[in-house]
């Protein structure tokens, strides 16, 4: 027989040049972003410390370096594939400084617990050395928003309003069995409260004094088919469901908290939206997170992430953490239609910024002439000697009553007024159909808000804004979602989607600069 010797080797050997220059392109990315952490002092962020027992700890310096990189250069990138990159990638090799290849679950724990509570500081220096180099004005911010589908499951939904129902309808449920296990217990002397409402503490106080009295014991109690459940043991299951479902209901409201009305069961700090592009096709709600962008010079100077479906609610913790960041609040805050609010408007007055956010009837007031000059509009009526509105036909319009507006927090008022007579009016056709006399809603405030709004986006400088908000917000977030393909959330919870984001920012910011800077030495 013949016997076939199998060599396990290759004539190939592995020949690295020794200029470092050789192996990697001196416009590659890794430089720039060596420059950037070069003149960022890590050590108030990291510690260097060994440990005295167990494994050495591993430099946290270089994991960071490692981590931002890879966000820089993908926009994205899964823990697995960082350690991939780590061991085939040799400018990745060049950032580990002859240190062995991190596992994927060395960085895991090192982002949750190390880099989560000291990510927004290292953006900000990451951010103060590229807006130094760049020159960057910080007085011009434009702000957008885009809807983050949330890595949570489609029918998780939890509606606070349909617990707060339901509950209602517990409570008459409990009210119809107390009635009952009165009657029951009558013989005893004893009688159970009725409320219209109650609290789990007390059921739960009446449920052990009702086993007491009745004798009866729950490790007894019958279950399956074929057995015959006593009336204290219908009147004692009854009893428990009821306070099961309080206690879910309970933590359903709970975890909705004030200002949301709904949440996901797989993650609960996602809130249930309209998204732009919804992927199952029937226009239903879907989790998700609101991000928002605050960019400066095609740099993204601030970030936030929030539960809030509406934009409106985001404008002043924008700006607030803007502040904190920079100490200073800019000049032109440029955004659209979704931030133009009273309140937002009656905020930037309080701090000194201007208002160009547009409102909801900004195209329409702008652009349609016939709508702007409507004479039978009430903003549009004349205002006589004695400050009375006064319609086309001359009839003057009386303050009847005002009202707050629900939820407002900055005490908005609406002003109703009332006009003196409509009947045989020849302009009662286009003016007004109702039965009676017209009476219009106006809030002095915000109508001046808005005549100021126009005159700050209509002429050349507003004009510029507008054209610049378009450009360089809504073109981050095009980048970021189809470009670097972030169109979902990885992680669960708002402290690790307030993670997610803050990396990615840092890695469109790195990126940025580098490509700026690769586009001047081409120029030049």
């Amino acid at each position: 027989m013949k016997k076939y010797q199998q060599e396990y080797n290759t004539p190939y050997q592995l020949k690295f040049p020794i200029e470092i220059e050789k192996i990697i392109e001196t416009t590659d990315p890794v430089y720039t972003f060596c420059e950037v952490f070069d003149h960022i002092d890590l050590n108030k962020y990291l510690t260097t410390e060994e440990r005295r027992t167990g494994r050495p700890r591993y430099d946290e310096k270089t994991l960071l370096k490692v981590i931002l990189f890879a966000f820089m250069e993908n926009g994205y990138e899964s823990l697995r594939k960082i350690e991939k990159l780590c061991k085939t990638d040799i400018r990745f090799m060049w950032l580990l400084q002859d240190e062995p290849p991190p596992s994927h679950m060395t960085i895991d724990n090192f982002m949750n617990n190390v880099l989560n509570g000291k990510i927004e500081e290292i953006f900000a220096d990451i951010n103060a050395y590229i807006f130094e180099q760049e020159n960057v004005d910080m007085d011009h911010v434009y702000i957008d928003g885009t809807k983050i589908t949330a890595n949570a499951n489609k029918y998780s939904w939890v509606w606070k309003k349909s617990c707060e129902k339901n509950r209602v309808k517990v409570f008459a449920k409990i009210t119809e069995l107390l009635s009952e296990m009165n009657t029951r217990i009558a013989a005893f002397g004893v009688k159970f409260g009725v409320r219209e409402e109650y609290a789990i503490e007390y059921l739960e106080q009446i449920l052990k004094q009702y086993i007491q009295l009745c004798g009866f014991d729950p490790a007894s109690a019958v279950r399956g088919r074929g057995h015959h459940k006593t009336p204290e043991q219908r009147y004692y299951d009854k009893l428990t469901s009821y306070i099961a479902r309080l206690k879910k209901y309970a933590e359903h409201i709970k975890i909705c908290g004030n200002e949301r009305n709904s949440y996901s069961k797989t993650d609960h700090d996602a809130t249930f939206m309209r998204m732009k592009k919804d992927y199952m096709g029937n226009d239903q709600l879907l989790p998700g997170y609101n991000i928002q962008f605050g960019v400066c010079d095609e740099y993204i100077a601030v970030y936030d992430v929030k539960q809030y479906a509406s934009d409106m609610d985001c404008f002043k913790p924008l700006m607030e953490k803007f502040h904190r960041i920079y100490g200073k609040y800019p000049d032109y805050p440029v955004a659209d239609a979704g931030y133009g609010s009273f309140n937002n408007y009656l905020y930037c007055e309080e701090h000194g910024m201007g208002k160009y956010m547009k409102f909801t009837m900004y195209e329409k007031e702008s652009k349609n002439i016939k709508y702007h000059n409507d004479p039978y509009r009430a903003v549009n009526f004349r205002i006589d000697e004695n400050g009375d509105l006064v319609c086309p036909n001359n009839k003057k319009f009386h303050y009847v009553y005002s009202r707050p507006i629900k939820g407002n927090k900055y005490g908005r008022t609406e002003e109703f007024y009332q006009c003196e007579e409509c009947a045989n009016c020849s302009h009662k056709e286009k003016c007004c159909k109702c039965k009676g006399n017209r009476i219009v809603r106006i809030n002095e405030e915000l109508t001046a808000f808005h005549k100021e709004v126009l005159n700050n986006l209509n002429c050349i400088h507003g004009a510029l804004l507008r054209m610049n908000r378009s450009i360089q917000s809504e073109g981050a977030n095009g980048i970021i979602k189809w470009n670097r393909s972030y169109t979902r959330a990885r992680r669960r919870g708002l402290n690790a989607m307030n993670l997610e984001i803050a990396m990615i920012c840092c890695g469109f910011n790195l990126h940025k600069f580098h490509l700026k800077k690769i586009a001047i030495r081409k120029a030049a």
